[in-house]
């Protein structure tokens, strides 16, 4: 099995490094602006992952297609990612889109067909302090959905720590990690980490914008129960104050930010399906003015 991972920043170099040590993968290339000499990931439990892989920094350089490309690109780099996409994929390849959001098919639709595309529900906590160097901070899961590309994908996790499985219900899934999403533009609106929670009216604020997903999110299939919004405060709440979400490190950071994946969705939709999102409209909003 050959793979290529587009995107190998802290997620895509962590899969990538797992993917290596695994017995069903013969190579990984990865496709990277930066060149790597190497991956090294630290995992959870403190041991060292060292992997080589072919780096390239060019799609020029891609000679043939292969297997699997997995995507690990921010949701918004969609035209410097499809430019891989054409040497990589030939008539067998899958593609596995490995992003935050709800559109993971929607946004590669110009570059593949529907059936071609897996979309994928990652949550794997871990920080990269240098291209190619990687804190693996918790095992972490992966969902797909179910049908014969789901179980292959999950098939290649097999051998690591990492927890990958198929669902019949691949919306809900997705919607319901969008609730935890939505409400961390917070952080990025304040300039604060994880313990602005606890700020007078926060978590009221927060409730209201995943009650504003729930809404949408119902409307176009998935099941989202009332309990959604005291869950994600909750979380919020036990998590460090010190906690830094990817939205606002990328602002910290002078990056540019998701905010269309996590916030900008819901405003879409919800006009599409009638439903007023004037929180989660208000947070894209800003956020795009300050991106």
């Amino acid at each position: 099995m050959r793979l290529a991972v587009i995107g190998p920043g802290a997620i895509g170099g962590t899969v990538a490094a797992w993917l290596s040590r695994s017995p069903r993968v013969a190579e990984v290339t990865l496709c990277a602006r930066t060149p790597l000499d190497r991956l090294v990931v630290e995992t959870p439990d403190g041991s060292v992952i060292e992997a080589r892989p072919r780096v390239v920094t060019d799609p020029v350089q891609i000679t043939a297609p292969v297997d699997w490309v997995l995507i690990a690109t921010k949701a918004y780099d969609v035209v410097g990612t499809g430019a891989w996409l054409a040497p990589l994929v030939g008539p067998e390849t899958r593609v596995a889109v490995l992003q935050n959001g709800v559109e993971h098919v929607e946004r590669f639709n110009p570059y593949l067909p529907a059936d071609r595309i897996l979309p994928v529900v990652i949550d794997v906590p871990a920080e990269r302090s240098a291209p190619g160097r990687i804190r693996h901070r918790r095992d972490g899961t992966i969902v797909v959905p179910v049908g014969a590309a789901g179980e292959a994908f999950v098939a290649l996790f097999a051998d690591s720590v990492i927890v990958a499985s198929t669902t019949e219900d691949f919306t809900t899934v997705a919607w319901t990690k969008l609730a935890l999403n939505c409400a961390g533009a917070v952080n990025a609106l304040t300039g604060r980490p994880g313990g602005v929670v606890r700020a007078a009216g926060i978590g009221a604020l927060m409730r209201g914008m995943v009650r504003e997903c729930v809404l949408v999110g119902r409307a176009v299939g998935a099941d989202l129960g009332d309990h959604l919004p005291d869950w994600v405060v909750e979380r919020a709440e036990t998590s460090p104050p010190d906690s830094v979400n990817s939205l606002l490190a990328d602002r910290l950071a002078g990056r540019p930010m998701e905010w269309d994946a996590r916030n900008g969705v819901i405003a879409r939709l919800g006009k599409a399906h009638g439903i007023a999102t004037p929180l989660n409209g208000m947070a894209a909003l800003i956020l795009s003015a300050a991106d």
